[in-house]
């Protein structure tokens, strides 16, 4: 339980190392912006796939494989569903928009893309929580680090917007600090389902693969490939997914 402890504090505190240097650079190129959160995609697209669906199958047994599609698509029909409740990145992010609303319109647009980003970050949590629920630390381990990657330049983007709109360096902090909160509620969450009823471990892990893989599809290609550097972070999308495929055969 330490250890679990220890990782939900660490995947939600990434979040936070992100915003700090959010603080540091308040303007990041989209280049480097893409080209981080791509790696971060393939990290977590390896994650989702070797440390959660393949293992939600082999624990399931011969009959585990319309659990393990069910699971997938449970988890990513849960995010959909979150998803028109509240708007995609970046359409909240108001980089597009050639209106230039009031401050106060302003601050709503930003504080509901830190809801958007809090609420994303509660499944990202609960992944890594139940890779822990396999009884594989080192595989669980490799999951939370491929979703604390992901969370540095998550924490980054969100600084920017916040300042800009009016809100004190002091409140933007505390904003997201709240965002880390929830992943560390979500991992705990994760370990505690998968705790109480080891039988729910094969839809459990495919739930968890089901939301990471709909984040990628969903939010995080489509943004790396949104300001011309679709090559770039293709590479990069590939070179974390390497990465992630290294540890979980060295490490696992």
């Amino acid at each position: 339980m330490e250890m679990v402890l220890l990782t939900a504090l660490g995947v939600g505190g990434a979040t936070v190392i992100g915003s700090l240097l959010g603080f540091a650079f308040k303007k990041i190129s989209h280049r480097f912006s893409d080209i981080v959160l791509s790696f971060a995609a393939g990290v977590m697209l390896c994650a989702a796939v070797v440390g959660l669906i393949l293992p939600s199958l082999e624990y399931g047994g011969k009959g585990g494989f319309p659990v393990t599609v069910v699971g997938i698509f449970c988890g990513a029909v849960c995010l959909n569903l979150l998803d028109r409740i509240v708007p995609h990145l970046h359409r909240l992010s108001g980089v597009d928009q050639e209106a230039h609303p009031s401050q106060t319109e302003k601050l709503n647009k930003v504080l509901l893309f830190v809801m958007a980003i809090a609420i994303h970050n509660l499944p990202e949590g609960i992944a890594a929580g139940v890779g822990f629920g396999t009884g594989n630390t080192g595989e669980a381990l490799t999951i939370a680090a491929g979703i604390a990657l992901q969370n540095i330049p998550e924490g980054m983007v969100i600084i920017a917007p916040m300042l800009a709109a009016g809100m004190s360096r002091s409140r933007t902090f505390i904003a997201a600090l709240m965002t880390g909160i929830i992943e560390v509620l979500g991992t705990l969450l994760g370990y505690l389902a998968v705790s109480v009823s080891y039988a729910i471990l094969p839809f459990a892990l495919a739930f968890a693969g089901g939301t990471m893989l709909y984040v990628i599809s969903d939010e995080m290609i489509p943004e790396t490939h949104a300001h011309g550097c679709e090559r770039g972070a293709t590479y990069s999308l590939l070179a974390g997914f390497a990465l992630m495929l290294a540890m979980s055969h060295y490490l696992g």
